[in-house]
């Protein structure tokens, strides 16, 4: 079992930036890839970004450019550093972890608020 926990959401204005920390309970070496995922009020879940073990990254087109996602695996943390934000960012942001066997856990999230 993998817990994660997420961290660093809140309220800024546009144009601001926020870094999101999500501490994983496990090895994050050991694992195949972390995802950040975003919920917004009445939408679907999608995904952000990605980083796999190897450090494969992709973002969703809509973050290019603004958003970075990394790691520290000596504190088994991965970062969503989000600069330029936008209202349409506004969410839930969801951490995700992706074990060998393909069995995915999720972070509880943290809010984002984008005000105009």
């Amino acid at each position: 079992q993998v817990q994660l926990v997420e961290s660093g959401g809140g309220f800024v204005q546009a144009g601001g930036s926020l870094r999101l920390s999500c501490v994983a309970s496990t090895t994050i070496t050991t694992l195949n890839s972390m995802q950040w995922y975003r919920q917004a009020p009445g939408k679907q879940r999608e995904l952000v970004a990605s980083i796999s073990v190897r450090d494969d990254i992709n973002y969703a087109d809509a973050v290019k450019g603004r958003f970075t996602i990394s790691r520290d695996n000596a504190k088994n943390t991965v970062y969503l550093q989000m600069n330029s934000l936008k209202p349409e960012d506004t969410a839930v942001y969801y951490c995700k972890a992706r074990n060998w066997s393909g069995r995915d856990y999720w972070g509880q999230g943290t809010q984002v608020t984008v005000s105009s």
